[in-house]
């Protein structure tokens, strides 16, 4: 059974960074695709970076230089590091996955964990 599980995620002033995490089971990780997305109140969900199985990464373009997907292949396990955070990056962070080809549209995954809320304050 496939199963992604964030963790990692609290509470930040402006200007802090955070790591967080997506630990896969179920299948390894370059298998896939698996993705980094986030939703803040109101807003619809919108990826915020994704990796191939050849371990080439895309990111959402006003957020490159600020936030760098590093994977652990011997655990299995994503990490999602934030920089110079503002409060416009409060929202809900998912990991997601999906077989084929890999998308930045968070439509495009069925495979979700549960989330991890950041919240910034300024």
């Amino acid at each position: 059974q496939v199963q992604l599980v964030e963790s990692g995620g609290g509470a930040v002033q402006s200007g802090g960074s955070l790591r967080l995490s997506c630990e896969v089971s179920g299948y390894t990780l370059t298998r896939y695709c698996m993705g980094w997305f986030r939703q803040a109140p109101g807003k619809e969900r919108e990826g915020v970076v994704i990796i191939d199985n050849d371990g080439d990464t895309k990111y959402a373009y006003d957020l490159e230089g600020r936030f760098t997907l590093s994977p652990d292949f011997a655990k299995n396990t994503g990490y999602l590091q934030m920089a110079s955070l503002n409060p416009e990056d409060t929202a809900t962070y998912y990991c997601a996955s999906r077989s084929g080809d890999c998308y930045l549209a968070a439509s495009w995954y069925y495979i979700w964990g549960q989330g991890t809320q950041v919240t910034v304050s300024s």
